[in-house]
């Protein structure tokens, strides 16, 4: 049933796509209520009986692997044995779901009436939640969404019940637990509640590691959590976070279970509740508190129209089929099961790459709609775009996307003309037609006083919100514009030459982009591979040449990476010019802000992108990675020491001047 591959074809336009259905139209047509009170009796793991929350506490409590860290703790710290028992059952207390039919189904009306009201359409692949149904009785499941919205984790939930599956439990950061109600909710409808970060506290990880096993080892529901950590601000993948991944596989790796099903899971949306929430982040603006009187307050985004939704279950992959050949668990038979134990580096190794494939998986099947090719051309044509061109390139671009094997959502006998009308209609708030012209729309600033800084930062809300659409289709483009790029930096043919350039700008923005660690040289060969399809370039076994149609491709591949190249060279431009001294590290985002802010108000760049946060951060850890800059920690504040010259030439090298680097040894 599980799938082990992680990667599609070398061509992934000709793989099959599964059928997609709407779960709304039913709730449109019949009563929410019955539907909310209709028999629930889902299929579990082999039968299994579900387990109450108070056992589930009791099994965890009782078992050996806490009992012995909670013995060593006792010795390290002095207290007393059941001093340290009844900080780990308070630890359980706050952290455990306890899920309850009878919130789900308060939850499974109010939410018909709510998803009614956002989204024209709700569509789930079945042949997914068919492989799903099957796999859950098999084996334990983790569900492995995409995160891009607040509704990712409350749509699931709804899905597998609208569908008779067993309801998952899933981790949720701590900051929904001061939410009055709405926190005990969350809990009752399956959620369990977990620390951003938990130090050093080896306690705490005792008792929440043995948590999620315990769930995990005996099948008690499927176990959902977000890969990235923490929602998408930039409508791109995050890097993803590796820890709970560590816990929920090692059960298999002591040969506690057979085998865990790994399912990835493609929630797109066509227009994101939280957009332009997403953009103040970015720019600076405080996160709003998560509280039950701003999810009241809330209520008027039920008035407003978000398009449609598209939610793909992915094959489930099987950790045991992915494991041959890679990993050896033979370590784990040196202690008892109960000892804790650190993964060994090529154990590590597997867990990160099986992440970061996983995250490729979520991306090749997320759902395109038209308006994210609107928004890559708007933000190509800042100063506005000819309707009737919009619509010309639009459609080119739409083919470019169909061959390099994008899952786009077009409607079908329709033109291209009224497809992008629809679109543009549909964002009214970010776009605007007038006189035949399609231009950003920029809010007018505030207050008789109006600022040029606030009109610019109106601009960069409006900007980075598009942004956030486009960003949706960039795992689609980002191999083939690195290497649109190194050509062009490279100003050389010979293959080699073109993938030392390809090689230096993937480790730059290996933080910005999924870029799974070690392949390189597969990325490369993909990328010149749907160059050579879409008849860009010539691959003659020794040179890489663009062909005579080439140019337009290569052009606006170019273009792709064109905001991220400028937002990493002012960084770098912060730290050579303006930067006197050693910097501290949480003085950065604002400062690189500010100086791109003058830039901007100056005419001296024109990239809005580059104000992100994200793009800014992003940029220094690269910088890092390529020492330089370092990191100096002196008690609880970290300072920034830079190598102007390392920078100035990094500098350089994203304007264009690559230098001359030792060929790789690959296989090309």
């Amino acid at each position: 049933m599980a799938s082990k591959s992680l990667y599609s074809g070398r061509d992934p336009v000709l793989k099959k796509r599964d059928d997609f259905e709407d779960i709304l139209e039913e709730r449109r047509n019949s009563s929410d209520l019955r539907y909310a009170l209709r028999c629930y009796t889902p299929a579990l793991y082999k039968g299994l009986v579900p387990c109450k929350a108070s056992m589930l506490k009791s099994i965890v409590l009782q078992s050996d692997s806490l009992q012995y860290v909670i013995g060593q703790v006792s010795l390290e710290c002095g207290d007393s044995r059941e001093a340290v028992q009844e900080e780990a059952a308070l630890l359980l207390e706050e952290m455990a779901h306890r899920l309850q039919l009878g919130t789900i189904r308060f939850f499974a009306f109010t939410l018909s009436k709510a998803f009614k009201a956002l989204f024209r359409s709700v569509c789930v692949n079945e042949e997914g939640i068919q492989r799903l149904q099957q796999a859950i009785q098999e084996h334990p499941v983790v569900l492995l969404p995409s995160h891009r919205s607040y509704m990712d984790f409350l749509m699931m939930s709804y899905i597998l019940y609208t569908y008779d599956l067993a309801l998952p439990v899933i981790a949720a950061g701590m900051d929904f637990i001061s939410m009055k109600f709405v926190g005990e909710m969350l809990r009752m409808s399956g959620a369990f509640f977990i620390r951003r970060s938990f130090g050093g506290d080896k306690l705490y990880w005792a008792v929440f590691s043995e948590y999620v096993k315990t769930m995990l080892r005996n099948g008690y529901a499927p176990i959902e959590f977000f890969l990235e950590g923490t929602r998408s601000r930039t409508g791109k993948s995050l890097t993803p976070k590796t820890g709970l991944l560590n816990i929920v596989m090692e059960p298999f790796f002591k040969g506690e279970v057979f085998d865990v099903n790994l399912v990835p899971v493609s929630i797109s949306y066509e227009r994101i509740l939280e957009e332009s929430l997403y953009a103040r982040e970015l720019l600076g603006v405080p996160k709003p508190k998560e509280s039950t009187s701003g999810l009241l307050k809330a209520r008027r985004i039920l008035s407003e129209d978000y398009g449609s939704m598209h939610v793909y279950f992915g094959h489930p992959v099987s950790i045991r089929s992915l494991a041959q050949g890679h990993t050896s668990r033979s370590q784990y038979n040196l202690l008892p099961r109960h000892i804790p134990q650190k993964p060994t580096a090529d154990t590590q190794a597997f867990v990160n790459d099986t992440a970061f494939r996983l995250v490729r998986l979520q991306e090749e099947s997320m759902v395109l709609k038209p308006w994210v090719l609107v928004a890559m051309l708007l933000l190509q044509n800042p100063d506005g775009i000819d309707l009737s061109s919009l619509t010309e390139q639009a459609d080119w671009l739409r083919r470019l996307a169909l061959a390099f094997g994008a899952f786009l959502d077009w409607p079908d006998h329709e033109p291209c003309s009224k497809v992008i009308s629809s679109s543009l209609a549909l964002h009214k708030n970010l776009v605007c037609v007038s006189g035949g012209r399609v231009r950003l729309v920029v809010a007018e600033p505030s207050g008789a006083e109006s600022t040029t800084e606030e009109a610019g930062f109106n601009k960069a809300v409006t900007v980075l919100s598009c942004a956030s659409y486009r960003n949706q289709i960039l795992h689609l483009f980002v191999r083939p514009a690195l290497i649109a790029v190194a050509m062009q930096t490279a100003n050389c043919s010979r293959k080699d030459e073109v993938f030392n350039c390809f090689n230096f700008l993937r480790n730059v923005f290996s933080n910005e982009f999924i870029l799974c660690p070690g392949a390189a040289v597969q990325d490369f060969e993909e990328a010149c591979y749907l160059l050579g399809k879409c008849g860009a370039v010539q691959d003659l076994q020794q040179d890489l040449v663009m062909s005579q149609n080439g140019q337009t491709t290569m052009a606006f591949l170019c273009s792709v990476l064109d905001p991220f190249l400028q937002g990493y060279q002012v960084v770098c431009r912060y730290l050579c010019e303006e930067l006197e001294e050693n910097l501290l590290e949480n003085k950065f985002v604002p400062a690189v802000r500010n100086f791109t802010l003058q830039l901007i108000l100056s005419g001296t760049l024109k990239c809005y992108e580059a104000l992100s946060s994200d793009l800014q951060k992003n940029a220094l850890a690269a910088l890092i990675r390529l020492k330089a800059v370092r990191r100096v920690k002196d008690g609880d504040q970290v300072t920034l020491k830079v190598n102007k010259i390392a920078v100035n030439s990094l500098e350089d090298t994203l304007g264009g001047k690559i230098p001359t680097q030792k060929p790789v040894l690959a296989r090309l």
